[in-house]
């Protein structure tokens, strides 16, 4: 668990979080987003899920793609102008590598439509006990999940235990999370805290 004050700005806890991800050796970066894999899996909240939205992993982010191969409609985002654009992919579609170099789905590729999302599985560098995310500091899921069509679906939290951390300093944008899923344990938030 990381023992981060809360006095660190987001910048200096996004620059120490990357760092000790980045630090990850192979091996426990493996056993670590498989553990956290098998968490999701057994959650109801992923068993009954139609649709889900999940990314591809990089800069040693949680690997998800174990999950993959689990029949669902699964939904990938590209990034457009300042927006996420929601695609379909399944395995063996093709990708093609985006401008912050992470995969995507082609632009062609089916799109999925809001309504249909049941389970969202978001990327963050790290998330508090009250669920609000640090992500990469580009606003892209800030911007989406503060519209309206977003604001009832399941959202969790993909990160490892070290970037649980007791407090995040809070904007005005930002929107918790329902849950957080680490190597160790997937967490509904308690909303009134």
């Amino acid at each position: 668990m990381n023992t981060a004050e809360p006095a660190l700005t987001k910048t200096e806890l996004r620059k120490s979080l990357l760092h000790t991800r980045k630090s990850l050796s192979a091996q426990e970066w493996t056993q670590k987003s498989t553990s956290l894999c098998n968490h999701l899996q057994n959650s109801p909240l992923f068993t009954q899920a139609k649709t889900i939205l999940a990314y591809f992993s990089c800069r040693q982010e949680p690997d998800l793609s174990p999950l993959f191969v689990t029949p669902r409609k699964w939904g990938f985002p590209r990034c457009v102008g300042k927006e996420l654009s929601w695609h379909i992919w399944q395995p063996g579609d093709a990708l093609h590598t985006g401008a912050y170099g992470i995969l995507e789905p082609l632009p062609d590729a089916p799109k999925i439509d809001h309504s249909e999302v049941d389970l969202m599985l978001v990327p963050a560098v790290g998330c508090d006990v009250r669920g609000y995310r640090l992500g990469y500091g580009g606003g892209y899921y800030d911007r989406m999940l503060s519209l309206a069509e977003w604001e009832s679906k399941v959202t969790i939290g993909i990160i490892f235990e070290f970037a649980s951390i007791p407090q995040l300093p809070v904007d005005s944008w930002d929107k918790p999370l329902y849950g957080i899923c680490t190597e160790s344990d997937l967490t509904i938030v308690d909303q009134k805290s």
